[in-house]
This record gives C-alpha cells, structure tokens and sequence, in this order.
C-alpha cells in the first residue's frame, strides 16, 4: 500500500482529503506542526505528498511585509515544515498534489509571490446561512491536468481563498494551465521540470461543488505515487 504525506495545522481539516485517497487504496500520513525531525525520517517510504488548502501564508517567505489590513491568519510553524518537506519531494521528483494553500505555496517554494488578499473569492454568511462561492475557469489543452481530468476548457468550480496569484507573480520555475475567467487569476500551475507536480486553486476533495471528473486527480495522483521510485533498468 503506497503511503502519502499530508501536512496539516489541524487534525479536522485533512478529513476529506484522507477519505479520498484511502477510497483509493493508499495510506495517508498527516503531520501537525511543529515537526522537527530530520526530513529523511519524516519522508521515509513516502510514495508522494499532497499540500492541502489551510493559513495563509507568511508574506515574510516571499519578500514583503503582512499587509495589517488584510486580515492574514498565518501558520509559520506549517509553513516552514511544508517548505522542508517540498523542497526534498521536488529534488527526488516525487509526485506532489497542491491544492489552493498548496498551490500558493509551490509558486512562493519556486521563487514566486502572492496577492496578500482577495475580495469575493470566499462563501459568506447571509441570514445565518453558508453561501458558497463559485466561479468558471479555464484549462488549457495540454495541461498534464487536462489529460488526468480527461477534458480541457472551461470548468465551473469553488473558491474558497483569500490569497492567490496573478501572471506576473508566478514563479519562472512554473506553467499556468488554468486561469479564472472573470479576473484572470491563477487557477492551475504545473512544473514543467518534473513528472508529476500539479497545483488547483479550487477544491476538488469537496466533490460535490467541483465537476465529478476532478475526482480523477486523486486516483491518477495515487496510482502515480504507486509507481515512485521509478523503476530503473
């Protein structure tokens, strides 16, 4: 059974995560922070890490001061661990699913920056209920993504994020394979230098809100992570 590695300020927020990938046969490791044991202890028999959504992330990490106003609810401890544990999976080229904080966190781990705060990109309340936000994308022909999800174009998905990244803030490391189509936001990065690595802004572990294809990430992304090391002849 191929073991993954989850990173997590919290034990609540990787439930759904960890339903997914055991529906799929693999064994899932959480860390909490803080974590400090030597990275070869913390990555053994790994098979591949997913980076969930989660705190922002400390804009100390990508050159600039928190902005007092935009409401930042910043985690260090996670993200000095998930930075350790990132950095080591993309030297070995491990498979690394990144979704919405793990996909910030890819492009700020490769040199990029992000926006501090977003307006309209989270539910709100409304006479004491949930109003979900949700918005239409586009993924490009191409995209390693597009080729796991089994069509390209336009998507409608959820938003759940309040930091983000436009084009002249992604990392020269990274491919942008989705944009938003009202704002022209980041949507989808992939690292053309390696094998597996793919980033979503939205939330496909909230299955309901997101088309059902996307559950196709999560099995390719297993299935992927059963194959790593790769054999060499």
């Amino acid at each position: 059974m191929v073991q993954i590695l989850m990173t997590s300020a919290n034990r609540k927020n990787p439930r759904r995560y960890v339903e997914i990938l055991e529906s799929f046969g693999a064994e899932v490791n959480v860390l909490i922070p803080p974590d400090n044991r030597p990275i070869e202890q913390l990555m053994e028999g790994v098979g591949g890490v997913l980076l969930p959504g989660g705190p922002d992330i400390d804009p100390n990490l990508y050159g600039v001061s928190p902005d007092p106003v935009a409401g930042l609810d910043i985690c260090r401890e996670l993200d000095d661990l998930d930075l350790r544990i990132l950095r080591y999976s993309l030297d070995l080229d491990m498979p690394v699913l990144a979704i919405c904080r793990g996909m910030q966190l890819l492009n700020v781990a490769c040199g990029g920056r992000l926006i501090q705060h977003l307006d309209g990109h989270q539910p709100y309340t409304e006479h004491g209920s949930t109003i979900g936000k949700s918005h239409n994308i586009f993924l490009a022909p191409g995209a390693k993504a597009a080729a796991v999800i089994g069509s390209a174009g336009f998507f409608k998905v959820n938003s759940f994020h309040h930091q983000g990244l436009n084009e002249s803030m992604r990392s020269p490391e990274l491919m942008t394979t989705g944009y938003s189509v009202e704002d022209g936001l980041v949507e989808a990065l992939e690292s053309p230098k390696h094998s597996w690595v793919i980033g979503f802004q939205c939330h496909p572990e909230r299955q309901d809100e997101v088309p059902r294809s996307f559950t196709n990430l999560f099995a390719a992304f297993v299935e992927r992570c059963e194959g790593f090391p790769p054999n060499v002849n």
